[in-house]
């Protein structure tokens, strides 16, 4: 063998190998540097799209809630068009009816929406409003330069948002003309102002802003940029704003927005901050010239979207480089040696069956986990049954002891009146005796009553309300007591109440309420000689106060510390569930059981809301 050509040949085979991966090398780093331009490119278009779509999401929840704020007092003006008492006050100058037209104004803002209503007459003058009572009345100021004003007696109706001359502050002014269009008495008015909708939209932490046709902002998250334009308004309409004191002395400047060509994209400054990029979305407000404008924070979402991009680019070039250097390498190797050809092909297999020995290894390790894992979860589900079944028998317990303390007073009667049919049987008197048996039959579909709603209570929470007379209701309760406080019902002094004062609740559900109070309050008393409950009715607007006193020992501190948990009682007998049930019925139909004690006896006050208010 002539070693001088094989030499000659490996140094060729070595220069030409070197050029090689000089080219592969440029090459790597061209295609590297296109991919991160296109994945930038591509993240930051899908990272504006996602933005976008999501922003859309946002402004049109934002929209509707717009709208459904515009539609509320929509339809005031028009009734109130129609209204006599609006339209003899606008046709009358007595002044006792425009009197009783601001009081029937004042009491219509007081149950709607609207900050303000007012009625103007054919001239323009405001005859009557709802903050007659106020410094800043609108009663008596010419309103006839408004727009609103003109274009409902020339058409009919309008909508037109301005800042108040009188209040200084902003609203929809929604107007609707009064009496026909040959001969107008003149205009009803409804201001209605969104201090609530811009503070819901403050804590988003975006600005979310409503422009005119003009431009003009409207309403907005950002309070200082109200009366602001998102463009430099014409010179024209500029003078027709000023002229019309629709913005008061607002400077109506514009926005400091930055707009990027070519996109939704623009920099903003917000109050106290420096420049962001936002998203700007722009949605129309239905039945309105409005737009919504919301800015979506981007340079976050934009740069995250570009990274991801790029690292997804950078994973993908790294997997085909990776790839085309092996494949490189390996066109390389084979024409370098065969023999070096041949050893690394045994080498590959040799790491080939190490490789797989090591997954085989992991996949039995990753078995035998999956196995413990099933073994843990089953033992986890037997543990969770044994829970359910544990909680499902403590709730079965409670409802027992329940339904057992809640019937044991109409069985208490039931034995009593049963005794009194045997002593009036006995002396020959039927007819004392069959009352008592028809009392006993209604004492026991009282105690259906009782299991059906404990029953209709576990199922559903609660038993519908009704109006209910509240003497029925305490009257119910106090019979029930009378077998079982034979001679010291006398000791229960109840207050006249109001004839056919009513609640909100359930006739039986109530009794129950009472019958606990009453029998606790009676049984702390027994022992007395002056011993006295006295029961008093306090009715207000919206709510009904019955206060059960007695002049008890009063309630110990360790009882009154868990007064409304199950089972707390300091009765030998008791159950500890009657102020519980009392509570969470009280609290059923929206009302509040309270306590107050002290030497001289306890108070309970049970608060329950009015069915005619």
């Amino acid at each position: 063998m002539n070693p001088l050509p094989t030499t000659s040949s490996q140094i060729a085979l070595d220069r030409a190998t070197r050029r090689q991966w000089v080219a592969f090398a440029i090459a790597v780093l061209v295609l590297t540097l296109a991919a991160l331009h296109a994945a930038g490119l591509y993240g930051r278009a899908s990272a504006l799209s996602g933005l976008e779509a999501q922003g859309r999401i946002d402004a049109n929840l934002k929209v509707a809630l717009l709208q459904a704020v515009l539609e509320r007092p929509r339809a005031l003006p028009f009734l109130l068009s129609r209204d006599r008492d609006v339209m003899e006050a606008l046709a009358d100058t007595d002044a006792a009816r425009r009197s009783f037209l601001d009081r029937k104004l004042e009491e219509l803002v007081a149950g709607t929406n609207a900050a303000v209503i007012y009625a103007i007459d054919g001239k323009g003058v405001a005859i009557a409003a709802s903050n007659w009572r106020e410094p800043t009345s609108f009663v008596g100021n010419d309103y006839s330069f408004r727009a609103y004003f003109s274009r409902a007696m020339a058409e009919g109706t309008a909508e037109h948002f301005a800042l108040g001359s009188v209040s200084k502050r902003p609203g929809l002014y929604i107007s609707h003309r009064i009496g026909p269009a040959a001969a107008p008495l003149g205009v009803i008015v409804v201001k209605m102002e969104f201090d609530q909708l811009e503070r819901d939209w403050h804590e988003t932490q975006r600005p979310s802003y409503v422009v005119d046709a003009n431009h003009v902002v409207l309403i907005t998250s950002i309070p200082s940029w109200r009366f602001m334009t998102t463009q430099p308004l014409p010179a024209e309409s500029l003078a027709a704003i000023r002229e019309s004191l629709q913005f008061g002395e607002a400077p109506l400047a514009p926005l400091p927005f930055d707009p990027v060509e070519g996109s939704l994209l623009l920099r903003a400054v917000q109050p106290g901050g420096g420049a962001e990029t936002y998203l700007r979305i722009i949605a129309p407000v239905a039945s309105t010239p409005w737009h919504f404008e919301y800015l979506v924070p981007a340079r976050g979402a934009v740069d995250a979207g570009m990274r991801e991009a790029r690292l997804l680019a950078l994973v993908a070039v790294g997997a085909v480089t990776l790839i085309a250097a092996l494949w490189l390498r390996r066109r390389q190797t084979a024409l370098a040696d065969a023999a070096r050809d041949q050893a690394a092909r045994e080498e590959l297999e040799r790491r080939v069956i190490e490789r797989t020995r090591d997954l085989s290894l992991a996949r039995d390790h990753l078995q035998a986990e999956i196995a413990d894992h099933r073994e843990t979860e089953t033992k986890l589900q037997a543990v969770q049954e044994d829970l359910v079944q544990a909680n499902r028998l403590a709730i079965l317990g409670q409802v027992a002891a329940g339904v057992a303390h809640e019937i044991n007073q109409p069985l208490a009667t039931i034995r009593a009146y049963a005794d009194n049919a045997k002593v009036f049987l006995t002396r020959n008197r039927p007819e004392p005796a069959k009352e008592n048996l028809d009392l006993i039959a209604g004492l026991t579909d009282r105690i259906a009553g009782i299991t059906e709603d404990l029953k209709a209570l576990a199922r559903k929470g609660r038993t519908a309300a009704e109006p209910v007379v509240l003497q029925e209701v305490i009257d119910g309760a106090i019979l029930l007591l009378r077998s079982r406080f034979t001679g010291r019902l006398e000791r229960l002094i109840v207050a006249p109440l109001s004839e056919g004062l009513r609640v909100t609740g359930n006739r039986l559900r109530l009794e129950q309420v009472f019958i606990n109070l009453f029998q606790n309050a009676l049984e702390a008393v027994e022992d007395r000689a002056d011993g006295r409950v006295t029961v008093s009715i306090a009715a207000g607007k919206s709510d009904v106060v019955v206060s059960v006193a007695d002049n008890g020992p009063g309630l110990p501190a360790d009882i009154l510390a868990s007064l409304f948990e199950p089972f707390n009682t300091s009765k030998e007998k008791g159950l500890g569930l009657g102020l519980v049930i009392a509570k969470d019925i009280v609290s059923d139909y929206g009302g509040r059981l309270e306590v107050e004690t002290g030497e001289r006896g306890a108070t309970f006050r049970v608060h329950l809301r009015k069915a005619d208010a």
